[in-house]
């Protein structure tokens, strides 16, 4: 395997908070949005003060930040994307993430000393078209979610060898082209293309015939209706020999709306996939089941492989349900650990003394642990449950060996995403 460059592993975030769990629990790249010019405008994002401290963090533990401005602009948004640029060239992110060509070129222009890479909304389907990109400045193009793995590699073999191809390994698929959704718009006024999705794609969906008015009829043979556009999510955990021999740079990670749970399980799983397979593909294939078995620890809708081996059909769909799995529950971040051995923690969901959890660590051990006793750190009131999210407590657990950065979770649904 040490001929073959190793991959980067791109993981989301979408708040302080994540991005340096991103950061401990394996991403060699991170990606975040800023408050104007993302495609999420839902996800929590950055003020310019906390994306300066995440690049920081970021940087001083080795791992890159790139930032997304991939709306597709308007007239309106052009001043406002220079002056956006301007602030962002005093933080030193390591990339820009555009699909505008207008964007692209006022990137450019401020800040010629930053990479820019051109998202998955840019259509990016063949080798002629990274060329243009290439030709233009750019570092890196993301592949659409439309090729197949086979089409990625004709790719490979087409263009500069440094140019880097950038390709989803996991994660939500939108069933609209490359992401470029109207339905948000059309039924909401709220633009997918400006970061303001509505997922209507999620919704439940009957017919109604003309002359029947008040009458509702399943799209599919289902007394519930049906949720004709809910895809499948991505996983590709089973095949990153596929994906390396495809000639791909960056493992990407969707998931900027997540939790720090979700991306910490992701970002440790794939992070020991990825490290086990160039240390030797017996030990990857040995190592599968954990694999698995921990992907499956956080929230998702199934799995699909997408469009890598052949165009998805009715089996990639979800016709009966929105909801997602969800195997564990995000309990919270430690954020230091007293000397009396109490992990201090922002809670995010209830839980309570004598609970039986999970202390989840960087380095791949999930530990079983108790819940001894529950304080308010402001007071030091003991407390026998902690039911109010956000609240900052200090927790004493059976096992002693809680560090700062280990997440608490516990097994069982939640509503959380």
């Amino acid at each position: 395997m040490s001929e073959i460059k190793k991959p980067e592993l791109l993981i989301p975030a979408g708040s302080l908070e994540v991005l340096k769990t991103a950061v401990t629990y394996g991403a060699d790249a991170v990606y975040i949005g800023g408050e104007a010019f993302g495609l999420r405008a839902k996800a929590k994002n950055f003020d310019l003060d906390e994306m300066k401290r995440g690049v920081e963090f970021a940087h001083d533990h080795g791992v890159k930040v790139h930032v997304t401005a991939n709306i597709l602009a308007h007239n309106y948004d052009l001043d406002g994307a220079y002056k956006y640029f301007e602030e962002l060239k005093d933080i030193k992110p390591d990339a820009f993430i555009v699909a505008d060509p207008g964007m692209f070129t006022i990137a450019k222009e401020v800040c010629p000393e930053i990479d820019i890479h051109v998202s998955t909304q840019a259509n990016n389907t063949n080798y002629m078209t990274y060329k243009f990109w290439y030709n233009q400045g750019a570092k890196r193009v993301v592949s659409a979610r439309e090729l197949s793995l086979r089409e990625i590699k004709e790719i490979r073999a087409n263009i500069p060898d440094d140019l880097e191809i950038e390709s989803f390994i996991h994660g939500a698929m939108c069933i609209s082209y490359s992401g470029r959704c109207l339905l948000s718009s059309f039924f909401t006024g709220r633009d997918a293309n400006k970061g303001a999705c509505t997922h209507p794609c999620r919704w439940k969906y009957s017919v109604m015939e003309e002359k029947r008015p008040g009458e509702y009829f399943p799209v599919y043979e289902n007394e519930r209706g049906t949720y004709i556009f809910n895809s499948k999510d991505l996983c590709m955990i089973e095949h990153i020999p596929e994906m390396v021999d495809a000639g791909i740079d960056s493992f990407k990670i969707e998931g900027r709306m997540k939790t720090a749970l979700y991306v910490a399980t992701v970002a440790r799983t794939y992070r020991k996939a990825i490290d086990d397979y160039f240390e030797s593909e017996e030990k990857y294939k040995a190592n599968m089941d954990w694999y698995k078995s921990e992907i499956a620890k956080c929230t998702y809708r199934q799995f699909t492989t997408g469009f890598y081996f052949s165009k998805p059909d009715e089996n990639t769909q979800i016709y009966d349900s929105n909801t997602y799995i969800n195997e564990y529950t995000y309990l919270g971040s430690i954020m230091n650990v007293t000397e009396e051995g109490e992990a201090v923690l922002e809670q995010k969901n209830k839980f309570k003394v004598n609970d039986e959890i999970e202390i989840m660590k960087p380095d791949g051990r999930n530990i079983r642990a108790t819940v001894l006793s529950i304080k308010d750190n402001e007071r030091g009131t003991e407390m026998d449950s902690c039911p109010h999210p956000q609240q900052i407590i200090r927790v004493k657990l059976s096992d002693s060996s809680i560090c700062e950065n280990d997440i608490l979770r516990v097994e069982g649904d939640s509503k959380q995403k």
